[in-house]
């Protein structure tokens, strides 16, 4: 079944994003009205509200309008990058002749939300921060390799700020565009900024009631004139998905958990509600397994390469997203990622042979040479966190171990010690999503598969791919730069650095009565901010009829 069957209109995922989906989204010039609160249905609840301390858009999402970043991604275009990058706390901003030095020229007038002014100091307790080198500590960095390369932040008086690398890095401004990078302020400790927010955004933190509900409300003294449209957003937290929709479809609330229904619901929805806008998008968010490689018995790598030979990821695709999902590297694959292999180049990988008979029949090979066969099955558990879009190709992964002598049962974790468990390494075996908070190299290389991440949460460690990482970050020639990112994907499929089964498509949908709201399509984590979303308040919400 073809994807263009869950898109609003009968047209391929090309045109779409050549031209119906911005018209579909544009509401006509001069027509955008203030009030109203947006209602959301929200799929879990995050452990804190603090974005820098946060791996999932479960924290990040509600809180990307309470505050700005330096730069942002144009929230009004689909393909985020570095093309796509514009002001925000920045006014401007200039590279040195050799690229190792970024200035910033910051905004004048700018308040927090409470009321104490934004000065280029707070740029710099940030990123010092992040690099861990102030007095202020974040409890968890999920994001710390980001800005290894940052050798200082100087500040210039109150209104510039340079940022001095090591080398240089022409990609920084893609990482600081990011939703996950936001500009927090000195006076307010991370403890606070765990519970009680303080930003400079469209919206003011109100209140978070665990499993129940995260508010925000207009601020009055953004420093955008005439934003945000909207009073104010609630996040109902949901926990089901079936329970999410049928709010949704009850008129209930407004729009569904962004990015988070699956091809199948998607369909529901839009036979159900033909009147909703639903839009199902490449992610950025791929399912991948991780190997604890630290101890037995996946310290022994020909186990870890027999895992990777048992996949078939044609049949996680047809089966959890109706044959929508691509199959991928480390990097999402075009035309919607920038970065990612064709799917042709992609079959060339060690492990991503199509012939699923001839790679579990070499699996089983390497299984019995260890030991393990039909009379002794290697009996463990498959770790996985305790939401819809983990359990369900965790348990497809379970039925696939079972090939090659792997007897699994699925052990679930709650979203709160997800991040925690996986990151001091307590399983054995797991399904994890790893969410590129943008589509760029120097975030997918340094983040996941760098040698000291936090975010490298099965351990893989290769000092020889650190060093090509840092050579395809310093490339400005983005043509070079391809070629030596493909040959490193390469290389972490022969090493089974997190095999990845396959790059999701997830959906959105929203009642006729949501304007002003641009679904990307390279990551999730970028286009929150809300500012420009507002209500029709002269639109009903669809109302299923029993």
């Amino acid at each position: 079944m073809s994807l263009s069957a869950y898109l609003p209109r009968k047209q391929s995922f090309a045109a779409l994003l050549a031209s119906s989906l911005a018209l579909l989204l544009a509401p006509p010039a001069g027509a955008q009205k203030a009030g109203g609160t947006l209602k959301v249905f929200f799929f879990d609840s995050p452990a804190s509200m603090s974005i820098h301390e946060e791996a999932t858009i479960a924290g990040q999402g509600p809180m990307m309008g309470v505050f700005n970043n330096l730069v942002m991604y144009d929230q009004a275009v689909e393909q985020a990058g570095l093309k796509s990058i514009v002001p925000d706390l920045a006014s401007r901003w200039t590279w040195n002749p050799d690229g190792t030095e970024l200035t910033f020229t910051l905004r004048q007038g700018v308040s927090w939300h409470d009321g104490k002014p934004f000065t280029a100091r707070d740029v710099k307790c940030t990123w010092d921060m992040l690099a861990g080198r102030g007095s202020a500590q974040l409890r968890i960095n999920p994001r710390k390799t980001w800005y290894a390369n940052l050798e200082e932040v100087v500040v210039d008086g109150d209104h510039a700020v340079t940022f001095r690398l090591k080398r240089k890095q022409p990609a920084l401004l893609a990482l600081l565009a990011s939703g996950f990078s936001p500009v927090y302020p000195c006076h307010v400790t991370p403890a606070q900024m765990r519970v009680t927010p303080i930003g400079t955004g469209p919206f003011k933190f109100v209140e978070f009631r665990r499993n129940e509900m995260i508010r925000t409300a207009r601020n009055t003294n953004y420093w955008k004139p005439g934003r945000p449209y909207l009073d104010g957003i609630e996040w109902r937290i949901i926990k089901s998905v079936s329970t999410g929709v049928l709010a949704f479809l009850a008129g209930q609330v407004d729009m569904t958990s962004p990015y988070f229904l699956q091809a199948p619901m998607i369909r529901d929805v839009r036979a159900q509600a033909p009147q909703a806008t639903c839009a199902l998008v490449p992610s950025n968010v791929q399912r991948n397994v991780i190997l604890n490689r630290s101890v037995p018995p996946f310290s022994n790598p020909e186990l870890r390469r027999a895992v990777a030979l048992v996949l078939d990821r044609k049949a996680f695709i047809d089966t959890l997203s109706l044959g929508t999902g691509q199959i991928g590297g480390a990097l999402l694959a075009p035309p919607e990622g920038i970065w990612g292999m064709p799917e042709d180049v992609v079959q060339k990988l060690p492990g991503y042979d199509p012939d699923v008979a001839k790679n579990r029949a070499e699996a089983r090979s390497i299984m019995k040479a260890n030991g393990y066969g039909p009379s002794n099955r290697l009996r463990l558990k498959v770790s996985t966190r305790d939401i819809a879009p983990y359990r369900d190709p965790a348990v497809l992964l379970i039925d696939q171990l079972k090939e090659i002598y792997i007897d699994a049962e699925l052990e679930t974790v709650d979203t709160t010690v997800w991040y925690p468990k996986v990151t001091r390494k307590d399983y054995t075996i797991g399904l994890n999503l790893t969410g590129n908070g943008v589509d760029d190299p120097d975030q997918s290389f340094f983040e996941g598969y760098a040698c000291r991440s936090e975010s490298n949460f099965d351990g893989y460690c290769n000092p020889e791919l650190d060093k090509l990482f840092v050579q395809q970050s310093m490339e400005a020639d983005q043509v070079k730069r391809k070629a030596m990112v493909f040959d490193i994907e390469r290389r972490l499929a022969e090493d089974v650095a997190r095999p990845v089964l396959y790059h999701n498509r997830s959906g959105t949908c929203w009642h006729p009565q949501v304007r002003g709201y641009t679904v990307m399509i390279n990551s999730i984590y970028n286009n929150h901010r809300m500012e420009d979303v507002w209500l029709d308040q002269g639109e009903k919400r669809e109302v299923r009829k029993e």
